[in-house]
């Protein structure tokens, strides 16, 4: 079940605008153009409508000056962030875990010392892969994947992409919008029906921290007796 989202203070919520806003003047160059122009045509044609009309339109003017200035920064900032998040590893996780709606992400299911890796993303499409690296290496990442995905998954439909700008592969900027339109062939329930035998898959004993118990060790000579046979 999903976790109950916790309240944002207004404080809060100027306070992220703001570091959208740092943010996206800083990878964007046209941003603060734009935003002015988003201020000063709006704020114009509400000093004609005062002169014409009165002062209602005052209040009209402002809250459209307001909606113009938040369309803005919304369609800036997504491309300032797809542009920094570009060739950056896990990019393709950060982007999937960001996104509105039931997604399951599991990063890095699969990984080299060389920075490829290969996510796992259970939806409402299905089972998604999203490999991350060198494509030669992250293939062959992707069919080991897979293999071992065959045997839960049944009859869910697998999807998988390969992050990049060369031939065949995903910019990493339209991997929201190919995924949001892919077709809807799960219920809720699949979703977490599917969700619980992969996380069971995917789980890796680990071995406990500290001293092994004595009631666990094997016996003194062991061993070597195991060598000598």
């Amino acid at each position: 079940m999903a976790k109950p989202q916790e309240k944002v203070s207004f404080g809060q919520r100027l306070k992220q605008i703001g570091m959208v806003f740092k943010f996206t003047a800083k990878q964007d160059r046209w941003f603060a153009p734009l935003v002015a122009g988003a201020v000063l045509i709006p704020l114009a044609l509400t000093v004609v409508a005062v002169i014409l009309w009165g002062w209602l339109w005052l209040p009209l003017g402002i809250l459209f000056t307001l909606l113009a200035v938040l369309i803005v920064l919304n369609l800036r900032s997504n491309a300032a962030m797809m542009n920094a998040a570009e060739g950056q590893p896990g990019a393709a996780a950060q982007i999937m875990e960001s996104m509105r709606g039931d997604w399951r992400v599991t990063p890095a299911v699969n990984s080299t010392t060389q920075m490829d890796m290969v996510h796992l993303v259970i939806g409402r499409p299905g089972v998604i892969l999203l490999a991350e690296g060198n494509p030669q290496r992250v293939r062959g990442l992707l069919g080991q994947e897979k293999r071992r995905l065959a045997k839960v998954i049944g009859n869910a439909p697998l999807h998988d992409y390969v992050i990049g700008q060369g031939e065949g592969e995903l910019p990493v900027r339209k991997l929201r919008m190919t995924l949001m339109r892919l077709p809807r062939a799960l219920s809720g329930k699949d979703v977490n029906s599917l969700d619980k035998r992969l996380k069971a898959l995917t789980a890796r004993p680990q071995m406990p921290k500290g001293a092994i118990p004595k009631n666990m060790r094997p016996p003194r000579g062991a061993f070597r007796q195991s060598r000598g046979r």
